[in-house]
């Protein structure tokens, strides 16, 4: 059995690794936001697959708290060949996302897991996946897509019927989505048309400048159907009240996305009455201008980026000690050497995946995003 109070370890398993992170402040609500690696990268892509699925269900074991998954993600080499395989061996009925980002460590496959304890989920009939507790619903979206001709129409119709589902459920897109991943197949020709959807959608249900946006990670990944351009994980919460919902821009250091023609926030912190979660959209080295800081050194760009990441947690009263998980992408894989040094030097233990993605702009050599938790005492909100 694990430790009892919150921590971050490292659990060596046969021919793979895990990452985890736990939450717990003596409620029933525990967290948990576990990576699994493989280390035997002589094994074909079914062997590494089961060796995944087998050590993460250990690990769930070894927990020892009946924590159910809420979301999971897969990171893929190839889609194309491995995705149909992944949803054989995956039993959970939790939100599933899969996405070709290759792992850089030499693997075919990574996993993310975020798991809590103590809560009810069920799958609704419009795919959202409900996770209850309290007065809470949080709904999960993964591996969502709508088939359509070019980026912008697939990115559209996939808002317009989120929008949908979220009505569904009592929520709007405004009031109470959290957080959207877009995953963008070529995304040095196709990010175009996503932005221009997502600014036209976003006109249409009250998010603009003056108000705010939603929390987000616009990055290049792919699924097995090349026609598949822009692919969409979400999360929302129903339940949220007014003031309970935050965002921090660390001004000093990044500019507003308004400002260069893009519609997300930087960073999203929700207070609950025990705890604080907050959100990190993907973030890169960038100045208060809107400028590429470092173009074509990758030690300057993954330090400016920390200290970007560094700066919007300072807002929220938090810091890299709080951060669950951390998902890193690298334009060129030749660096992961030098990334991974200096993550290695900074966080210890803490779960991160690193994986070989394009940035939304090409100068870009690395992005990153987190997760994190920390306990607060706040009596006008209900606990998580």
């Amino acid at each position: 059995m694990l430790q009892e109070k919150s921590y971050k370890e490292i659990i060596q398993l046969k021919d793979s690794y895990a990452e985890v992170f736990c939450f717990s402040n003596n409620t029933e609500a525990k967290e948990y936001h576990i990576t699994v690696h493989i280390n035997n990268t002589r094994l074909n892509f079914r062997q590494q697959l089961e060796t995944l699925i087998n050590s993460y269900n250990e690990i769930r074991i070894r927990l020892s708290d009946n924590a159910v998954a809420v979301f999971k993600r897969y990171f893929l080499s190839d889609a194309a060949n491995q995705e149909n395989e992944v949803f054989d061996l995956e039993t959970s009925d939790c939100a599933i996302s899969v996405i070709q980002q290759p792992p850089i460590d030499g693997s075919k496959v990574t996993l993310w897991a975020y798991l809590i304890t103590g809560v009810k989920t069920r799958v609704l009939k419009n795919g959202l996946y409900m996770v209850e507790h309290n007065s809470y619903k949080h709904l999960w979206l993964g591996n969502y897509y709508v088939p359509e001709i070019n980026s912008e129409y697939q990115t559209r119709m996939m808002l317009q019927n989120y929008v949908i589902k979220l009505i569904e459920t009592g929520c709007t897109l405004a009031d109470n989505c959290v957080r959207t991943w877009f995953f963008i197949n070529d995304i040095d020709n196709n990010y175009g048309g996503v932005v221009k959807a997502r600014n036209d959608i976003f006109m249409t249900q009250n998010l603009t400048p003056n108000t705010h946006y939603i929390s987000s990670t616009g990055i290049g990944g792919r699924q097995s159907n090349h026609e598949i351009l822009s692919q969409m994980d979400a999360y929302s919460i129903y339940g949220i009240k007014d003031g309970q919902m935050k965002y921090v821009y660390a001004s000093d250091k990044m500019n507003r996305t308004s400002e260069y023609g893009v519609s997300f926030e930087r960073g999203t912190y929700i207070d609950y009455g025990d705890r604080r979660h907050i959100f990190i959209s993907g973030t890169a080295s960038i100045d208060n201008k809107g400028n590429v800081l470092y173009v074509g050194n990758i030690k300057r760009q993954t330090q400016r980026m920390i200290e970007n990441v560094d700066a919007l947690l300072k807002e929220a009263d938090m810091d890299f000690t709080n951060i669950g998980v951390m998902i890193v992408y690298l334009r060129d894989i030749a660096n992961y050497n030098i990334v991974k040094r200096i993550f290695n030097d900074k966080f210890k233990n803490c779960p991160c995946i690193i994986v070989n993605a394009s940035v939304c702009r090409p100068n870009w050599l690395i992005e990153m995003e987190c997760i994190g938790i920390k306990e607060i005492i706040k009596k006008q909100f209900h606990k998580f």
